[in-house]
C-alpha cells in the first residue's frame, strides 16, 4: 500500500506495482505480474507436448501400457483416462485442476487434449496454466491380432455336432447364438459336414459358449487338451483346449420309437411318437392319444433312441375323409395332453396312387387343421424297412400303417408372400447347395408354423420384398405378423440420416414432390397399409 500526496488530499492505493515492468498489480508473494511470472517459470516444464498412442487398426483398441489392449471411442472418458496416465509420471510436482479434448478431424491420426494445471512458484504464489498436449496415433498389431495374421490364433475350439441328414436344429441354434450375440467373441466360426467350430483366442469365451449350449439344446460333451509349448523356467505351460459337443440326432418332425422303459416313465405312451420340437429339452407328442412329454438331455443319453425317417421319405398323402374323436379316456398313470392339438381319425390316400383304391387308416394329432381334399406329409410304415431296435421288438398291430406329420401347402406361393428374413452368421463355408436351401425353406416353415419357436428368434422384415396382395386364393398357411418383426439397422440409421419408413407409398397426395415421409398424408396411407395386414 502507497499514498501520493497532493495539495487537496491523500489518495490511498492498494495495488502494487511489478518489480520488473512497473505494472499495478494485485499483492501477491512474488510481487510480480502474471506476464512476468510466466517468462521467468514455466510450470509445465517436463511434461511432453506431444505423446504417441499406440492403436491397432484390426481390432480398433488402444494400447495401455504394459500390455493391456482397451476398447475406447473417441472423445470417451476410457480414452481421456489412458491418455492421462501416458503423462502422469512427468506431472507429480504440479496439480491437475481440468483436462478435455479439442475437436479434430477423425482420420487425421491426432488426438488433442486441453490441461489446465497449478503449481505453486516464487514465495509461496500459485500460478495455473493452460496448455495443450498432442497425441499421436500409431498403427501397432495387439497380439490377438498378429495371432490371427499369423494362422496360429486359437487357444479353444468349440466343436459342435449332430449326427442327422437336416440342419434344422443348426439353423436354430444359429438365432439363438445371434439374438445373444455370443459369436462375437469368436476368430472364426467354420462350418463343416455334420456340424460347426467355433474358434475363440481364450479358454473363458469357449467354456462360454459350452455352458450356453449346454442350456439351449440338449446335448452332452467332451474336453480334451494338447500340449503345445512348456517353458522349463517359469513354469509354465501352454494348451490348446477342444470342445465336443454331441447334440442329439433328433430333429423336429422326426418319428421315433421310444423303448418300453422310457415309454412308461413318461405316463404310459406310445413308443411311437413324433418330435414336435428340440429345444432345450425334446419335445415329443404321441399321434394316439395327444400325451405330451419332454425328454432332457440327460434321460436321452441314458435311454437312446433314433430317427425313423428323414424329411426326404416323407410321403404326400391327400385326406379322403376325417372323423374328430372326442372324450377319449385315458389309462392309469397318463401324462400330460396337448391342448393346442386335435385328436382325429382319418382316412388318406397317396397322391402317387390316385389311380388305385389303396386307403390308409389312421389317427392324428392334426385334427384342428386337416379338413377333407388336404394335402398332408406323412410316413409310410406299411410299405417302407426300418431298422430299429426298438420297433422291431414291439407288437405289430401296435404299429400304425401310417404316421402323419404336418399339413402340405404351396411352397412356391409361401416363399413369395414371405416379407421378413433372418440373420446369419459370418462363417467359412462353401456356396449353398440345393439340398441346403431346401432344409432352410423347411426351417423358415417351421418359424412360421410354430409361435413358440418364434419367441426365441430375432425375425427382421425385409425391406426388399413387397408385400404380394393379388392372389386370390388363401391356402390358409400360416405366416408370420407384422407386429413380430423387427427393423434392421441399416447405413443410414447409423449415420443419423433419415430413413425410409416402412410401406412408403409412391406418390403422395399433398403434390409436393419434396415432402418427407413424416407428411400427414404418407402417415395415414402407411397406417391404412398396416390395417389391411391384419394389425
Amino acid at each position: 500500500m502507497y499514498e501520493v500526496e497532493n495539495a487537496t488530499s491523500f489518495i490511498y492505493f492498494t495495488d502494487s506495482l511489478c518489480c520488473t515492468c512497473g505494472v499495478p498489480i494485485p499483492p501477491n508473494p512474488a510481487n510480480m505480474c502474471v506476464a512476468c511470472l510466466r517468462t521467468q517459470v514455466d510450470i509445465s516444464e517436463g511434461i511432453p507436448k506431444q505423446v504417441t498412442v499406440s492403436f491397432c487398426k484390426q481390432c480398433e483398441r488402444y494400447l495401455q501400457p504394459p500390455a493391456t489392449w482397451m476398447q475406447c471411442a473417441l472423445e470417451s472418458r476410457e480414452l481421456l483416462a489412458l491418455c492421462l496416465k501416458k503423462i502422469k509420471s512427468s506431472m507429480t510436482k504440479v496439480r491437475l485442476i481440468d483436462a478435455g479434448f479439442l475437436w479434430t478431424e477423425p482420420h487425421s491420426k491426432r488426438i488433442k487434449m486441453k490441461v489446465t494445471i497449478q503449481k505453486e512458484v516464487m514465495n509461496g504464489a500459485i500460478l495455473q496454466q493452460v496448455f495443450v498436449v498432442e497425441f499421436v496415433i500409431q498403427y501397432q498389431m495387439c497380439d490377438d491380432c498378429h495371432r490371427v495374421e499369423a494362422k496360429d490364433f486359437w487357444k479353444a475350439v468349440v466343436q459342435v455336432r449332430q449326427k442327422t441328414v437336416h440342419k434344422k436344429t443348426f439353423y436354430y441354434l444359429e438365432q439363438l447364438i445371434l439374438k445373444h450375440k455370443l459369436h462375437q467373441n469368436s476368430l472364426n466360426i467354420k462350418e463343416v459336414n455334420d456340424g460347426i467350430d467355433f474358434y475363440y483366442g481364450s479358454k473363458q469365451h469357449a467354456q462360454k459358449m459350452v455352458d450356453f449350449l449346454q442350456c439351449t439344446v440338449p446335448c452332452r460333451s467332451k474336453t480334451s487338451q494338447r500340449l503345445i509349448s512348456h517353458d522349463i523356467h517359469s513354469n509354465t505351460y501352454n494348451y490348446k483346449s477342444t470342445y465336443s459337443m454331441e447334440i442329439v440326432p433328433v430333429c423336429k418332425d422326426n418319428v421315433v420309437c421310444l423303448s418300453p422303459r422310457l415309454a412308461q416313465s413318461l405316463g404310459n405312451m406310445g413308443q411311437v411318437c413324433v418330435c414336435a420340437r428340440v429345444t432345450s429339452t425334446i419335445h415329443l407328442i404321441d399321434p394316439n392319444t395327444l400325451q405330451i412329454a419332454e425328454v432332457d438331455g440327460n434321460t436321452y443319453w441314458r435311454n437312446p433312441f433314433n430317427s425313423l425317417c428323414n424329411r426326404r421319405q416323407l410321403e404326400e398323402f391327400i385326406v379322403m375323409d376325417t372323423d374328430i374323436i372326442r372324450n377319449q379316456k385315458l389309462g392309469a398313470g397318463a401324462g400330460v395332453r396337448s391342448n393346442k392339438h386335435i385328436l382325429a381319425e382319418v382316412w388318406v390316400q397317396k397322391t402317387s396312387e390316385m389311380d388305385t383304391s389303396q386307403q390308409y387308416h389312421c389317427r392324428t394329432f392334426l385334427g384342428h387343421l386337416l379338413n377333407i381334399g388336404d394335402l398332408v406329409l406323412g410316413f409310410d410304415f406299411a410299405n417302407s424297412n426300418v431298422n430299429d431296435d426298438n420297433l422291431e421288438k414291439m407288437n405289430p398291430h401296435h404299429v400304425p400303417d401310417v404316421v402323419l406329420i404336418k399339413k402340405s401347402y404351396n411352397r412356391s406361393r409361401r416363399v413369395r408372400r414371405r416379407n421378413w428374413k433372418l440373420q446369419e452368421m459370418v462363417k467359412d463355408r462353401e456356396d449353398m447347395g440345393t439340398d441346403d436351401e431346401r432344409q432352410y425353406q423347411d426351417f423358415l416353415e417351421d418359424l412360421e408354423e410354430d409361435e413358440a419357436l418364434r419367441k426365441n428368434v430375432n425375425i427382421y422384415r425385409d425391406a426388399s420384398k413387397i408385400p404380394v396382395e393379388s392372389d386370390t386364393e388363401d391356402d390358409g398357411a400360416p405366416s408370420v405378423s407384422l407386429v413380430e418383426m423387427l427393423e434392421e439397422l441399416s447405413l443410414a440409421d447409423a449415420t443419423g440420416e433419415e430413413a425410409a419408413p416402412p410401406f412408403q407409398p409412391e406418390s403422395c397426395r399433398c403434390s409436393d414432390l419434396g415432402c418427407s415421409w413424416r407428411c400427414k398424408f404418407r402417415i395415414e396411407a402407411a397406417r391404412v397399409k398396416i390395417m389391411s395386414h391384419g394389425l
